[in-house]
């Protein structure tokens, strides 16, 4: 497969966004994974996002791109709060990024408005031995968490590509959320970090390369949940009215039929509700039912699981 090369200047000139990996000056990396969040206005989401993965990685980078409400100052006191501020760096990138859709497929690779750029100049800045591709919406349950800190060490040394199972949380409030139980997504979200694995274009979206075959691993279902909520514009990352013009976005059109549905108050035989039981936010409820539990509870329901990116 065609890859990028590891140097990569931006055509408007900006000093200090081309990309220069970091891996490419190291003798030796730290082993572990380092998480790389791509984010703008994640405030409500990082106290449920952050803490479980600072205790599950080497070391956590967010690039915020431009928030509004907070989002860096919140990461920085959740880890403090953790006392875990040194698995944490923050980065400001200051360009607009294109959207998904035809906004991406219409700007140059090498723009500092592209994802395809904004992505690799993110990555670049990982030093350890394995790289995380992590959204400032996924959520990691108890057992996630320690099947993460488990696959690090393991992974020490070998290369492989990991999968990691991620099930739409669709949030109406505090108490009452609905799980996606008929779909979920297992794209690469780990790899790692030695030259050729770089992102490039695809025509919706940025596209994760790699310089050869390599084995994949698949993490257990249910341990990674991605948050939705319903009071939010979820969809404001893609070029508008686009879902429905590829065959490759149909994941990202079945979540608008869901989303638009469940706002309207239909509740699609797929979705499973869940509600808190005590006085616990919903997500904790998500969050502490094991793997078994919840594959007990998608049994029962007779649905079947599915679905891939």
């Amino acid at each position: 497969m065609t890859t990028t090369p590891e140097a990569i200047a931006n055509i408007e000139g900006h000093a200090g966004f081309d990309v220069t990996w970091r891996r490419a000056r190291q003798r030796r990396q730290a082993p572990g994974f380092t998480a790389v969040l791509r984010v703008r206005d994640e405030a409500r989401n990082i106290p449920w996002v952050l803490p479980g993965l600072l205790q599950s990685v080497t070391h956590v980078i967010l690039v915020d791109n431009g928030s509004t409400d907070g989002t860096p100052q919140v990461a920085s006191a959740v880890a403090d709060g953790l006392d875990m501020a040194d698995r944490l760096t923050i980065l400001r990138y200051p360009f607009a990024v294109a959207r998904c859709g035809s906004e991406h497929l219409h700007t140059p690779p090498d723009s500092v408005h592209s994802l395809t750029h904004f992505y690799n100049w993110s990555f670049s800045h990982v030093e350890t031995r394995y790289a995380l591709k992590w959204d400032g919406d996924m959520v990691l349950t108890d057992e996630g968490e320690q099947v993460l800190r488990d696959m690090a060490w393991q992974l020490e040394a070998t290369d492989a590509i990991v999968r990691i199972p991620r099930h739409s949380l669709y949030l109406a409030g505090d108490g009452i959320a609905h799980v996606d139980l008929s779909w979920r997504n297992r794209e690469p979200w780990g790899w790692p970090n030695r030259p050729g694995f770089t992102f490039g274009k695809g025509f919706e979206w940025e596209i994760p390369l790699q310089p050869g075959p390599i084995e994949s691993v698949i993490l257990p279902q249910f341990i990674c949940f991605e948050l939705k909520w319903l009071d939010a514009d979820e969809f404001a990352h893609w070029s508008p009215h686009e879902f429905g013009r590829s065959m490759r976005t149909g994941r990202k059109q079945r979540e608008v039929t869901l989303f638009i549905g469940l706002q309207r108050g239909d509740v699609a035989p797929e979705l499973l509700p869940v509600h808190r039981d005590t006085l616990d936010h919903v997500i904790d409820v998500v969050r502490g039912r094991s793997t078994a539990t919840w594959n007990s509870i998608a049994s029962s329901t007779g649905i079947a699981v599915g679905g891939l990116r």
